[in-house]
């Protein structure tokens, strides 16, 4: 907000000074201006490189920068405090459910096949970045090819159905579970993870730490590129299970019980997690890359059900797979030493929003004619901000079934504001004043306002609708 005013101020002083001059020394003043401008885009060598990190299963409430006080996440904070931070970024209640979201740019309701699938014809950020001349590079966690074990009822039709890494457009990729479920081994100590078509099984070693060192020597070996890098981080921390990390009191003198969950390690495991954002920034840094670089951290769902986190306004128990405001509210935080604004956005997002957002940062936005369901969150975060559109409501299309224990779930479809949100059963809340949803509106009851905000939300699920 300082900067824009500030921006503001000396817009209206060089106009206060434009008027007392002539018409020459006014354009020599314009032209000097749009000088300036032409070398701050071309001290940008070019299109950024782009680290996309996303955290397995974390709300707003479980970061320091959002009023998380349960949780010691300093390299995520100092991300928010040098950059832009999110308040209105929603995801899926569900992993799965968001990873596709974001992979392909369209709401579940038109790509929807399985739980852990994703369909195999699909374009994804992968194909679309490596179009935009950007070397690709996903680590860390897939689960979108094969999911159901084989004694699932039906897994016959589904297991293998979806997109194998191999297929999903990164020149690199190191990923855990990328075959059948019930080959996936461990994700954190002991890890199994196929890399480059290499299946891996590490004793002793730490799952995460090894999708670290791959990130960072994947970007020491691109320092020298005439290509920017796009590294694609969909984390394993925090996921369940809930085990030791390294630094627990008990990884060294228990080592028999690293494998075993308990909800006591989730604090251990947010720490681990923001300690390996810490050690890719840190190497980016100490390549000489920062100033060059765009850094975006999100999540893919809420927290787990069994924790229950403190904040400076009081505990939140976690809402993952609930449609819930604490099953999709997640962090967003937007980080570009001098060139993306530091400060807090109002601004809506999606996770479909992504894919739109990476071209434009790309230097390649979508042709007005294209089929995608995402906005650019881009223009937001520059400074000045840009009056390109900007999202006016969220749509979601929640249904997780088919897939293994996934028939507990049912059909959820909605539209939300910042403030409002409308099901498609007709219930109507009002989310700064009923954030568990406890208090249904129906159109019965409408007053004014409320029927206003019905009507305009409908349209949203009505123009949803029809795309398939």
């Amino acid at each position: 907000m300082t900067m824009s005013l500030n921006r503001l101020g000396h817009s209206i002083f060089l106009s206060q000074i434009y008027r007392s001059m002539g018409v020459a020394v006014c354009f020599l003043i314009f032209a000097l201006q749009v000088l300036a401008s032409t070398a701050i885009a071309a001290d940008q060598n070019g299109p950024p490189n782009i680290l996309l990190i996303m955290a397995d299963d974390i709300g707003i409430e479980g970061i320091g920068c959002y009023g998380g006080t349960s949780y010691a996440t300093p390299n995520i904070d100092a991300l928010a405090v040098s950059g832009l931070r999110f308040v209105h970024a929603h995801s899926q209640p569900l992993c799965t459910n968001t990873r596709l979201q974001l992979m392909t740019g369209l709401h579940n309701n038109r790509n929807w096949m399985y739980f852990g699938i994703l369909p195999p014809d699909s374009k994804t950020i992968g194909h679309f970045m490596g179009e935009a001349g950007y070397r690709t590079c996903i680590a860390g966690k897939w689960q979108l090819q094969s999911y159901d074990p084989p004694d699932y009822p039906g897994a016959e039709k589904r297991r293998g159905t979806g997109m194998h890494p191999k297929d999903a457009g990164f020149n690199r990729y190191s990923l855990f579970h990328s075959l059948h479920t019930e080959d996936k081994g461990s994700r954190y100590a002991d890890p199994t993870w196929l890399e480059d078509g290499e299946l891996n099984h590490a004793p002793g070693k730490y799952g995460p730490d090894m999708w670290v060192d791959f990130i960072n020597n994947y970007i020491t070996e691109q320092k020298d590129s005439n290509k920017p890098f796009f590294v694609y981080w969909p984390m394993a921390l925090p996921h369940w299970p809930m085990t030791l990390t390294p630094e627990s009191e008990d990884w060294h003198s228990k080592p028999q019980e690293r494998l075993t969950a308990d909800t006591k390690n989730f604090k251990d495991m947010v720490q681990y997690m923001d300690k390996c954002v810490g050690r890719v920034v840190e190497k980016i840094d100490d390549l000489g890359m920062r100033d060059n670089t765009i850094i975006i951290f999100y999540s893919d769902n809420g927290t787990h059900l069994d924790i229950t986190s403190q904040t400076t306004t009081g505990p939140v128990k976690g809402g993952k797979a609930m449609p819930t405001d604490a099953g999709t509210h997640v962090p967003l935080i937007v980080n570009w030493p001098n060139r993306v604004r530091v400060g807090v956005s109002q601004a809506l997002v999606d996770s479909v929003d992504f894919l739109p957002t990476l071209l434009d940062i790309a230097g390649q936005p979508l042709p007005k004619d294209h089929q995608l369901d995402g906005i650019s969150f881009y223009p937001g975060c520059r400074n000045p901000v840009s009056n390109a559109p900007q999202r006016e409501a969220i749509y979601s299309f929640y249904d997780p079934r088919p897939g293994w224990d996934k028939d507990r779930f049912r059909l959820h479809v909605s539209a939300r504001d910042r403030r409002w949100k409308l099901y498609q059963t007709g219930k109507l809340y009002d989310i700064d004043h009923d954030i568990l949803e406890q208090q249904p509106i129906l159109s019965e009851n409408d007053t004014e306002e409320t029927a206003a905000v019905r009507a305009r939300l409908q349209s949203v699920l009505d123009a949803n609708a029809v795309k398939r």
